[in-house]
């Protein structure tokens, strides 16, 4: 994720040194059902902390008013897997917002392991808001745009 804010190390796990935009985090547990033929989580299953993370900072983060009108489909989801999580590993996914353009948002997230912060996948994923009522692709208000998005570079 070469687009992500200017940061340490993806080993060093210093937040607090961080610049950017706040940072979300949810606590997750491995789960036996997690785990595949080679013993540790299978790939697609980060992809799915990837999600929850997401939608847990939508959940936290947006008002009712806005979580009643606007839901979030991925259109891209980027993925790099750096070390494998085991049974029973504490993880956490850590998400923020990137840049907008008119109708995506960017969004980036690390699974770390909690004992020890190493790092699991890093993730890149493009979504794109849509209007609850219409099932299409909706223009944000400027709260919304302002809760989830950063400014663009240009």
């Amino acid at each position: 994720m070469s687009d992500q804010p200017a940061a340490p190390s993806p080993e060093s796990g210093d937040r607090a040194s961080r610049p950017g935009p706040q940072r979300f985090e949810l606590p997750i547990r491995v789960q036996e059902t997690d785990i595949d033929q080679l013993g540790h989580v299978n790939n697609v299953v980060y992809l799915k902390w990837v999600q929850d993370a997401a939608v847990a900072h939508w959940r936290a983060a947006a008002t009712r008013e806005q979580q009643a009108a606007l839901t979030w489909v991925v259109i891209r989801h980027e993925i790099d897997y750096a070390s494998a999580a085991r049974p029973g590993d504490e993880i956490v996914a850590e998400t923020w917002v990137g840049v907008a353009s008119r109708r995506t948002f960017e969004r980036h997230t690390e699974i770390r392991r909690v004992v020890d912060r190493k790092l699991l996948a890093r993730a890149r994923t493009l979504w794109c808001p849509i209007d609850v009522g219409t099932g299409r692709p909706a223009r944000v208000d400027p709260d919304v745009r302002a809760r989830f998005s950063v400014a663009s570079a240009d």
